[in-house]
């Protein structure tokens, strides 16, 4: 793992398009600005983490037990809006 320092209002560049800047530090918390291509998922890992199990439960289901969830559920609603920061 490379661990680097920042200071405030000081960047990071993955790639030649990502860049990761320390919006503000209090305390014990940093809050990070991350300009990325829309293609490109931005997740903190808890959320990555749910999505990921969630998949796997889903590709396990039998078609009539998919449409039961979505029965219950509502139809998947493709939303491909995001948040540009994530607290």
């Amino acid at each position: 793992m490379l661990v680097l320092s920042r200071h405030r209002d000081e960047s990071i560049i993955i790639g030649d398009d990502i860049v990761i800047t320390v919006v503000d530090i209090r305390g014990d918390k940093v809050r990070l600005g991350i300009a990325a291509p829309i293609e490109i998922s931005v997740h903190r890992q808890e959320v990555y983490e749910a999505i990921q199990r969630e998949n796997r439960q889903a590709s396990r289901l039998e078609p009539q037990e998919a449409r039961q969830v979505e029965a219950v559920r509502g139809p998947i609603r493709r939303d491909f809006k995001r948040n540009h920061l994530e607290a």
